[in-house]
């Protein structure tokens, strides 16, 4: 194990949007967060979060479906949020954040989850509910992918960008992956985990963990997480935003569609772009809750 960062409490203080209680499970000598909202006995959703975010961009969403009855659930990767930061960035690899994900949730007693992804929550969250066959009941995808080793010019740009940039500018990078102006307080809400560049380490790491060929044992594993989801016959709701580059509408939702049987059609989250949850977090909400029902108990 390399050199662990655990962000300061007081950095979390009156965050805008941001006043759940944290809780922690320790797995493989980390220790992870995850907000846990709404009655115990509710039907759970998990919220898998991407890069180079954490559980706040589920902020918006949480009041309306915790109102419905759903117990909704955010947990912090490694290296995110309130999670504890190993530094060391080769440390970190989709196989880690794989396992210690499932084992967070594995202590939760979770039955008929939804599992909620986008960006880089999209293939972790993906691979726990196939690999969870049992505990998860529905799926709920956004702009993300399934990544298998084709990359664009435009994502290759910004992989050398991190690769080169350790004290990774997380609220700008937030900025420009939002249809909408942030307030300076939620910039810094986005910052206020990385408060030092050995901080940083996982976030910095995301994009090069990203396959780049189709032999990379990467895109071997997620071939296999897509062939798995060729046998899902349980709801999914794709909801794909039309103001993303890199996940566009309705391109990406279709490659969904072409491999879940039980996925055939998308709904346009529109005036969003990359972060929908920031841009239109009530809205996806909403489809949500039209999507399961509108009581969680």
């Amino acid at each position: 194990m390399s050199d662990v960062f655990r962000t300061p409490d007081e950095r979390f203080e009156g965050l805008p949007g941001w006043d759940f209680e944290p809780n922690y499970a320790e797995v493989d000598g980390l220790r992870l967060h995850y907000v846990d909202e709404g009655p115990a006995d509710g039907r759970p959703i998990v919220c898998f979060h991407g890069e180079p975010d954490w559980g706040y961009l589920y902020r918006k969403m949480l009041p309306p479906l915790v109102a419905a009855g759903y117990r909704v659930i955010c947990p912090d990767l490694p290296g995110f949020g309130r999670s504890d930061k190993p530094t060391d960035r080769g440390w970190y690899s989709y196989e880690r954040h794989c396992e210690l994900i499932s084992g967070l949730l594995a202590g939760l007693e979770l039955s008929d989850a939804v599992a909620v992804g986008q960006d880089w929550g999209g293939p972790i969250g993906l691979r726990w509910a196939v690999e969870n066959d049992d505990r998860a009941g529905a799926l709920v995808i956004m702009n993300t992918g399934i990544y298998t080793g084709r990359v664009s010019k435009g994502f290759m740009a910004w992989r050398d960008f991190a690769e080169k940039t350790p004290d990774l500018p997380v609220g700008f990078v937030m900025q420009g992956g939002t249809a909408t102006e942030l307030p300076d307080d939620v910039v810094a809400a986005y910052d206020a985990p990385f408060p030092t560049v050995e901080s940083k380490a996982g976030a910095a790491q995301f994009p090069l963990l990203v396959p780049t060929s189709e032999d990379d044992p990467v895109a071997g594993t997620m071939r296999g997480v897509a062939e798995a989801l060729g046998r899902w016959q349980k709801p999914v709701l794709l909801a794909f935003s039309d103001k993303d580059p890199v996940f566009p509408y309705p391109k990406a939702g279709e490659r969904f569609i072409e491999i879940i049987p039980s996925a055939t059609e998308q709904v346009r989250i529109e005036g969003a772009a990359h972060f929908l949850q920031e841009d239109r977090g009530e809205q996806v909400a909403e489809q949500m809750l039209r999507f399961l029902g509108p009581n969680g108990g």
